[in-house]
């Protein structure tokens, strides 16, 4: 079954929104997990010293993942738009069309309210 531009439109933007959900989690376990090393740095002993050193090693290694993900996802984002942006500059009428008949069908959907 082939797939339409529309298909494979919905599937990058839910890919998308996966990705950010991703990255937003990832964030917040290093956050916690900094509030984690912060509030156990006055406990001393062999095993919390070890754990310690492995979860400040997890952290390093997971804000690298994010902000090598984070570039990834940012040099997508501006390839697209340029895209887009060259696609409009080639092809002005179409460009105004689909805006026009976005903005028909926004139009549409604020009156029924």
């Amino acid at each position: 079954m082939a797939m339409t531009g529309q298909e494979t439109a919905t599937e990058a933007e839910v890919e998308k929104g996966t990705r950010g959900k991703l990255v937003g989690d990832l964030k917040a376990v290093v956050a916690d997990a900094e509030e984690l090393l912060k509030a156990t740095a006055s406990q001393t002993g062999e095993r919390i010293a070890a754990a310690r050193a492995k979860a400040e090693e997890s952290l390093k290694t997971a804000k690298a993942r994010i902000l090598k993900q984070e570039a990834v996802v940012m040099a997508k984002a501006k390839a697209t738009a340029k895209g887009a942006d060259n696609y409009v500059r080639a092809n002005p009428w179409k460009g105004v069309g689909i805006a026009a008949a976005i903005g028909l069908v926004i139009g549409i959907l604020v009156a029924r309210r």
